[in-house]
């Protein structure tokens, strides 16, 4: 029997979406402790600009009048998704939005509102066009944070430029901070930050705690119901990126600074079988003067040409969709990074990029550093950045006809309604046609990667041979993505390790027979 410093019902490792679990648990009677690898909360749902959670016919849009229906959603989830994970895992995420925010609606602490936002295969049936999928929490005030005021991580511009972070809390730091609020309410929670989990200890096959480093001591924790892994991806760690071959940088991830695997480790140490650990959940991204490609997105002009001086894809599409098409065509070897924007001056010379998630610096830091460039003509632009000038010249008079007419024979850009979200409704195919022209350097970036521990619907993770191994549950970016290879709408991956949080916290509170 091993010695222990602290003992409690469910250990919970991460605070994105794992605060769902850790609120679930202790809402349900349990005692519960949530350890936070980095000095403040919220991991990378603390960078989301939404805070979306994509759960089809749940109360807020109901309330918005949606006429959605779970076949419906079901139909166009599998079809994205394929058999590519378990069609049980698939159907307790599509089936159990709806419940979690009733669930969370019942708490005045709660508040969630309809946000549209297309689905990101708008072609595959079952897709909604009008966005009524997509909920997002009410901002709030840090000062209604209680004893965690001024712990939610972000936002980017905060961490990245220094600049002072905002009193109202929006998007995924609201989400963050409504849990974090929920639980300070709640005697049996405690959440530690400065704490990550670096071991799993096991009795009997069974894991009962967890050995956790707290401001730099060694604490071990029982855990008589469960551990919880929630810890995000190891997008962070240029080691375990190269060791499953995920493409990309840990320089250009969006991840938060604590992922790193540690809980993907301490899982793999005692029998956790994995899957999908070459994936991420991909972008296009701006390079900034500091070298770091930066997820972007809402491009209300420009098109995007590889180093051949020839446009490859549409840009106007979901962004993973979009970053797996750069991946693909780096494999064929027809695209290489940098990849350029290339756009003209109605925009005055800066990119025609609404949402950079990192606020871009001045014009002249990108032209000293060799990432935006400015030319009379496209020849001598062509020049400037290294592609044949006659491809990109018959580029931009191709595209220039496909944009007069309205319709992108190349690429589709426009065929869906994501493509023109940003153009509220408008035709996303805006010409290239008044001088002087320019160029900006995209690379790839991601939101996370996406592979990790293989589970069950109850969120217990399973050994090899598909048996659970009794108490240790995963989800987030820890778990292996129910999407699998695919990102089918906004809010998915939130949304996912909310409800594997809770599902693997309902779990534990069961009683034995149940269990």
């Amino acid at each position: 029997m091993a010695d222990f410093d602290s003992v409690f019902d469910v250990v919970v490792a991460g605070s994105g979406g794992g605060l769902a679990g850790a609120y679930t648990a202790a809402r349900e009677g349990l005692s519960v402790l949530l350890v936070e690898a980095t000095d403040q909360f919220g991991g990378t749902t603390a960078y989301s600009g939404g805070g979306g959670v994509w759960y089809p016919c749940n109360p807020a849009l109901q309330r918005a009048g949606a006429d959605d229906t779970i076949d419906d959603a079901l139909q166009y989830f599998h079809a994205v998704v394929g058999d590519r994970t378990p069609r049980d895992l698939q159907d307790t995420y599509v089936c159990g939005g709806a419940a979690l925010i009733e669930y969370l609606e019942q708490d005045p602490g709660f508040e969630f509102v309809a946000f549209p936002w297309p689905d990101y295969y708008g072609s595959v049936p079952g897709a909604r066009a009008d966005g009524y999928r997509h909920t997002v929490p009410v901002p709030l005030s840090d000062q209604e944070l209680g004893s965690y005021r001024g712990s939610v991580r972000g936002p980017l511009d905060a961490e990245r430029l220094g600049s002072p972070a905002p009193d109202l809390l929006t998007g995924g730091r609201a989400l963050v901070g409504r849990f974090l609020a929920a639980l300070d309410k709640l005697p049996n929670a405690q959440c530690w930050r400065n704490a990550p989990l670096t071991e799993l200890i096991v009795e009997e096959s069974t894991v009962v705690g967890a050995v956790v480093e707290h401001d730099g001591k060694t604490v071990r924790v029982r855990a008589t119901r469960g551990v919880l892994l929630a810890a995000g991806g190891f997008e962070q760690n240029a080691a375990m990126r190269a060791q499953y071959r995920v493409p990309g940088s840990a320089r250009d991830t969006m991840g938060a600074p604590g992922n790193v695997g540690a809980a993907h480790r301490a899982a793999i140490a005692v029998g956790a079988d994995l899957d999908l650990m070459d994936q991420a959940w991909w972008s296009p991204g701006m390079i900034h003067p500091d070298g770091r490609a930066a997820f972007a997105l809402w491009f209300t002009g420009g098109i995007f040409v590889n180093h051949d001086g020839r446009r490859f894809v549409n840009e106007s599409a979901p962004y993973d969709r979009l970053g797996r098409e750069v991946l693909a065509q780096i494999d064929s070897g027809r695209t290489s990074l940098p990849f350029w924007m290339i756009y003209d001056n109605r925009t005055d010379g800066i990119p025609p990029v609404s949402a950079t998630n990192v606020s871009m610096a001045g014009a002249a830091e990108y032209h000293r550093a060799g990432l935006w460039h400015t030319a009379a003509t496209l020849d001598d632009l062509a020049k400037t950045i290294g592609v044949p000038s006659a491809h990109l010249t018959a580029t931009i008079d191709r595209f220039n006809k496909q944009a007069a007419a309205g319709v992108d024979e190349d690429f589709g850009r426009g065929d869906e309604a994501y493509d023109r979200v940003f153009t509220e409704g408008a035709s996303p195919l805006v010409p290239i046609d008044t001088p002087p022209y320019h160029a900006a350097a995209f690379g790839l970036s991601d939101l996370g990667t996406k592979g990790g521990l293989r589970t069950d619907v109850h969120a217990r993770v399973l050994a090899a041979d598909g048996s659970p191994i009794s108490g240790l549950y995963a989800a987030g970016n820890t778990m292996a993505a129910v999407s699998g290879t695919t990102y089918p709408g906004g809010g998915n991956p939130i949304g996912a390790s909310m409800l594997f949080s809770h599902v693997a916290a309902l779990d534990m509170a069961a009683p034995e027979i149940d269990r």
